[in-house]
């Protein structure tokens, strides 16, 4: 399984990384949402995860541009992953096109479920 993260801090990425690499999962990273935005146009991922908070685009305009593709990369499931917690903060992040939301610090089981969870709602396949 490949695995992008898009998230600008380098400690939460090496965390998510090291529970990923438990699964046997690749991750490739993105510090920035236009950056992510660059490999998905280029590379082939099973699962984005999204942090929201960035420099630059923020996760809620990048999901929407993942979204708003009119090839299979369009449907690419997305899982926000976040330290944000406003109200009605899962909502917008469903409205814009994410499938799940995890909150940090994520725990393992958590983020396997997840994951587990958006793949069988997708089919089951991996998105080419």
């Amino acid at each position: 399984m490949n695995i992008l993260f898009i998230e600008d801090d380098p400690m939460n990425r090496r965390v998510v990384k090291d529970m990923l690499d438990v699964a046997g999962a690749t991750m490739a990273e993105a510090s920035i949402a236009e950056e992510g935005l660059a490999r998905i146009e280029y590379e082939r991922f099973d699962v984005v995860l999204m942090d929201l908070r960035m420099p630059g685009m923020d996760g809620i305009e990048a999901i929407r541009r993942i979204r708003a593709r009119d090839d299979e990369k369009g449907q690419l499931p997305v899982i926000v992953v976040t330290a944000d917690t406003g109200a009605d903060l899962r909502e917008r992040c469903l409205s814009a096109g994410a499938d799940d939301v995890l909150f940090k610090p994520v725990a393992m089981d958590a983020l396997f479920d997840s994951i587990g969870r958006v793949l069988a709602a997708k089919g089951g396949g991996l998105i080419v």
